[in-house]
């Protein structure tokens, strides 16, 4: 039995002027007990949709979600107590402290005395010191490993991350992985979505890519990163390049990164580079990453949002 099953999942939203726009288009992928999936795609693809509808907050239009075996829909209390979500969204009560806010958290799920994992919580997403203070006092950043822990107060198995360490800090995104990755090694599910593509290659296992509501790409993430060009160039550069490189570039300020299936083809780049009177510093070849993969994937699936 899947952790997660996602059959046929559609959702439809009416639009102005009677049209409706496609959010999901017949989504079918199954997350097995103990996996730490990445579910990957641009801005607008879907991914938080398919996670409302995962966490009941959300119907879909057809199709069906469950979790370990229960229907989202028809068993939603069920299926709840097996998940535990982390928003993309900084929500919070601000009339209690940390401990407190674990405390009522703990009863919706009917836990009585949890003072023993709240206290391995908090001191596992370094809140041990902010305690006892009012959740409005909290930094961002402390507020989301506060949110962390709701999600985590239940010992729920299957551990949903919607852009989890969006906006945080480097201390939080190392201390939340530890934390996850221990999760993980004692058999929790874990899916995760992330715009950081190396925290999603480092701990992701299996990968779905999302584009305008469909599944794109459904691989191992080691047979994702196989597939793609062997070499990547990069370099510095002062001034602009040329129409001929911007079309496959993936430009960050001076640097400028092209695909290059082999050596010809690099010797190839830096001769028309030359040609065009630029010159670069910091010249090196790098292997192709999961960053790589995910653009060239985007560009040959891109298509218009699908309206009906």
């Amino acid at each position: 039995m899947p952790a997660i099953s996602f059959q046929s999942v559609s959702k439809t939203y009416q639009v102005a002027r009677g049209g409706a726009l496609r959010a999901l288009a017949d989504v079918t992928f199954d997350i097995e007990e103990g996996e730490f999936f990445g579910l990957l795609g641009p801005n607008g693809a879907g991914k938080t949709t398919l996670i409302s509808i995962l966490a009941g907050l959300a119907r879909p239009t057809s199709g069906r979600v469950a979790v370990r075996g229960f229907d989202v829909q028809s068993q939603y209390a069920s299926a709840r107590r097996q998940l535990g979500v982390v928003p993309q969204e900084l929500v919070f009560d601000p009339f209690f402290n940390v401990r407190e806010a674990l405390r009522i958290q703990s009863g919706y799920f009917g836990l009585a005395r949890n003072d023993a994992w709240i206290d391995e919580l908090l001191e596992s997403l370094g809140l041990a010191d902010k305690a006892d203070a009012n959740m409005r006092q909290l930094s961002g950043g402390m507020k989301r490993r506060v949110l962390v822990a709701q999600a985590l107060v239940h010992k729920p198995p299957v551990i949903v991350l919607d852009e989890p360490t969006a906006g945080v800090d480097v201390e939080l995104r190392q201390t939340l992985w530890q934390f996850i990755a221990r999760l993980n090694r004692e058999g929790h599910t874990v899916l995760l979505t992330t715009h950081y593509l190396e925290e999603a290659e480092a701990l992701c296992g299996r990968i779905a890519m999302l584009q305008s509501g469909r599944v794109v790409a459904l691989e191992r993430t080691s047979e994702l990163l196989r597939a793609a060009s062997s070499n990547v160039l990069r370099f510095k550069v002062d001034g602009e390049l040329p129409p001929q490189f911007a079309a496959r570039a993936r430009v960050t300020g001076r640097i400028v990164q092209l695909p290059a299936h082999d050596a010809l083809e690099i010797e190839r780049w830096l001769a028309e580079i030359r040609e065009a009177g630029l010159r670069v510093e910091d010249v090196e070849i790098r292997k192709a990453d999961l960053e790589d993969v995910f653009l060239d994937v985007m560009s040959q699936n891109r298509q218009p949002a699908e309206a009906a």
